[in-house]
């Protein structure tokens, strides 16, 4: 899966980098990926809204299987199917 946020509080901000920390990956300054199962997928999501306000935005790719990337530099090796990539 992929996570990418823009929240507008710093302190918010880094609360939320460090909460996605523990199932993922940073990728870039706000985005993680992650490859995690459903049901810490549904355990994400569940917790996701408390980092927001109205002015922020968290947007949440599901990809199934090892879906269609084009990387450039390292890599991830993915062999369970039964995955869901954040």
């Amino acid at each position: 899966m992929l996570i990418i946020y823009d929240i507008v509080d710093n302190k918010r901000r880094l609360k939320l980098a460090k909460f996605l920390a523990g199932y993922g990956f940073r990728v870039q300054k706000s985005a993680f990926e992650a490859v995690i199962l459903k049901k810490k997928y549904q355990e994400l999501l569940k917790h996701l809204p408390s980092y927001t306000s109205p002015d922020d935005s968290i947007k949440v790719y599901k990809i199934i299987g090892k879906g269609q990337v084009v990387s450039f530099g390292r890599t991830m090796e993915l062999e369970d199917e039964d995955l869901i990539i954040i």
